[in-house]
């Protein structure tokens, strides 16, 4: 198989529902800013896939249309929170293929205030065996936000496991804002205290208000090629190495786990088939930009991603080992805490920032040295993508 390359990459600053543009000029700006990253021309783009979640069939084309009327297919794409992720692979699927030398995936997001919900009720809803084993776990609170009640009972399960104390999650906000405040693209800037993080809000088990990401308006976009036309076409290129998308195991429902079922099986799978196909350790990537939608899955994904042994996370935080200095510089973006969490978005942006790390573009975020970076992007219903890539 040929090499598939990543050309251009592309964010729109994200910001808090009702002060962003509306998605379809996000998403139109980020392509854009793409084709232009790249230096190419959207008349030589073949296929477009449009994530997104919270829109109309196709918002897709309502987004590119303004960018070009070139008659390409537009797929678009919704997986949940994996949507981003979803989109570029395909992307990369349809180069690899042969079928396209030049794909755009591209993922936007206009969301409301307030947390995540089921939007219909008038069917089954996506959750109902994830909440099936809330509902069994300790101290569960079906008055709660379904997404806190899952990720904040796997925590709350992680830390009956292990001993786990609640302070350790609060470090992993407090990094994640310490990194954000380097982002000018991110949208929670200022420096918080662990203190400052365990004194807000309650929501669920070991989650505060502060280990949350939030709701969030925003854009992002990536140009993948292939290696011939990389050869005709001199740019800065990323390589994708590898990459492999996982959806639950059996294991997921059948031991009552919250850990497995949100999605610990999933990132496991998709991490080791990466691993195993770019030949590399896990301990040898210097930079990840991993999915912390909750303070609580970003210490779940350091052992599901093998950054830490099992049972060790909480030593992993503490040694300093997922922030600069350390051994693995984690969501140095600000992550989904910080940078922000607009569904479609997301993986295109976490894209975007390890594509800037390996070429050296991150400025006062910059990982030294980085060759290598690693890329986990999470949906509950459930989806897993997990990406290397290799600079060029």
């Amino acid at each position: 198989m040929s090499k598939i390359y990543v050309a251009g990459v592309a964010m729109v600053p994200f910001t808090k529902p009702g002060r962003s543009e509306t998605y379809d000029l996000m998403g139109a700006e980020a392509a854009r800013a793409a084709l232009a990253d790249a230096g190419i021309a959207y008349s030589k783009v073949e296929q477009a896939y449009a994530g997104f979640v919270y829109g109309d069939s196709t918002s897709g084309q309502k987004a590119l249309y303004s960018v070009g009327l070139t008659g390409i297919p537009i797929i678009n794409v919704n997986n949940a929170c994996a949507t981003g992720s979803t989109a570029l692979f395909l992307a990369r699927q349809a180069v690899e293929s042969g079928a396209v030398d030049v794909a755009l995936a591209v993922g936007f997001e206009q969301m409301m205030p307030g947390a995540l919900d089921v939007m219909f009720t008038d069917r089954p809803s996506i959750l109902d065996n994830y909440v099936r084993i809330a509902e069994q776990a300790p101290g569960d609170d079906n008055t709660r936000p379904p997404a806190a009640r899952l990720f904040g009972g796997a925590g709350a399960e992680y830390q009956r496991r292990t001993g786990f104390e609640s302070r350790s999650f609060a470090l992993v906000a407090e990094k994640a804002r310490r990194h954000a405040s380097n982002n000018p693209l991110a949208i929670f800037r200022d420096p918080l205290t662990a203190d400052e993080i365990m004194a807000s809000p309650t929501i669920f088990g070991p989650l505060t208000r502060l280990q949350c990401c939030p709701p969030t308006c925003g854009a992002a976009a990536a140009i993948i090629v292939s290696e011939k036309f990389k050869r005709a076409n001199p740019g800065r290129y990323v390589e994708i190495a590898a990459q492999a998308m996982t959806t639950d195991p059996e294991q997921s429902f059948s031991n009552g786990s919250l850990i497995d079922a949100v999605g610990f099986n999933m990132a496991r799978a998709a991490a080791l088939q990466v691993y195993e196909k770019a030949g590399i350790d896990p301990q040898d990537v210097p930079v990840v930009e991993l999915h912390d939608c909750f303070t609580t899955n970003e210490v779940l994904t350091y052992e599901a991603l093998g950054l830490a042994a099992p049972g060790e996370a909480e030593k992993f935080i503490r040694d300093g080992d997922n922030t600069y200095g350390g051994r693995t510089v984690t969501n140095p973006s600000g992550g989904l805490l910080s940078k922000g969490h607009p569904l479609g978005a997301t993986g295109l942006a976490q894209c975007s920032e390890l594509v800037w790390q390996l070429r050296g573009d991150a400025d006062k975020r910059q990982v030294a040295g980085a060759k290598v970076a690693l890329q986990h992007n999470l949906g509950l219903g459930g989806a897993c993508v997990v990406t290397l890539y290799k600079a060029a």
